[in-house]
């Protein structure tokens, strides 16, 4: 399929992916913290398992999404995902919030706008 329009639910998908994979980033920092350097632990790592699901299940949004519209306008909207991760690492992780990481989240967010104004 050749799509011309990228539809509103399509962008809705992809951003509800998106937010699911941030919460796989922080799990999987969990499951690193927990493991402490011991190889073994991988297999029994709940946490682990926990970030990989949630990776997972941020791809079958993702996809649904992309089915429908435009990969130029829907795969940069992944990179919001960095958004929720810095928001995350801030609540989870006491994480500073530094001038750096708001001018990075910034440049995202006005990418991702640009891109978007393809889709009109």
């Amino acid at each position: 399929m050749h799509a011309t329009h990228t539809p509103l639910s399509s962008i809705i998908l992809v951003l509800v992916g998106s937010f699911f994979g941030s919460f796989g980033a922080v799990f999987l920092k969990l499951g690193a913290e927990h493991m402490k350097g011991q190889l073994a632990r991988l297999l029994t790592n709940y946490w682990l398992a926990t970030g990989v699901a949630f990776y997972l299940l941020s791809s079958v949004f993702y996809m649904a999404g992309v089915s429908q519209g435009q990969l130029t306008v829907l795969y940069p909207m992944v990179s919001l995902g960095y958004i929720w991760a810095v928001l995350w690492a801030r609540i989870f992780f006491k994480e500073p919030f530094t001038m750096a990481k708001i001018g990075g989240l910034a440049m995202i967010i006005f990418g991702v706008s640009l891109i978007n104004f393809g889709n009109a």
